[in-house]
């Protein structure tokens, strides 16, 4: 709960506009897997199509995403990431990794190296419960 405090209070403390969550989530997909389609992000994150649709929606109007005829030759076109989109993550990504440090800043290397060692084994069992894998191929 602390975390997400934390994520809260350094949303609020901003002067810059920040994206909201599901736009934070989708653009780094996006970002890290190339051009998707709807039902792909729906699979990614266990989502109803109809939630993951309007989510997208919001990207492609604020110019954050855009669709794209599929690299693989399929009919169903994909959304990929715009340059606006790519600079937005890239801002807030920055911030919070800078939040994240200002918490860290008093920690050992070696506890670090711990916590980021015990979320990722957190987030595989969370993943494995539900049977998927983590980090995702």
């Amino acid at each position: 709960m602390l975390v997400a405090r934390h994520h809260v209070l350094t949303r609020r403390d901003s002067s810059a506009e920040r994206l909201d969550k599901s736009a934070y989530l989708l653009l780094a997909r996006l970002d890290s897997e190339g051009p998707m389609s709807i039902g792909q992000l729906a699979d990614a994150f266990a989502l109803d199509t109809s939630t993951v649709n309007r989510q997208t929606a919001a990207l492609l109007r604020a110019d954050l995403a855009e669709r794209v005829p599929d690299p693989d030759g399929g009919l169903a076109r994909k959304l990929r990431i715009t340059e606006e989109g790519a600079k937005r993550l890239a801002a807030d990504r920055a911030f919070y990794i800078a939040g994240i440090d200002s918490v860290l800043t008093d920690w050992s290397p070696r506890d670090v190296e711990l916590l980021s060692d015990m979320l990722a084994r957190f987030n595989r069992s969370i993943e494995s419960r539900e049977g998927r894998q983590w980090p995702r191929p």
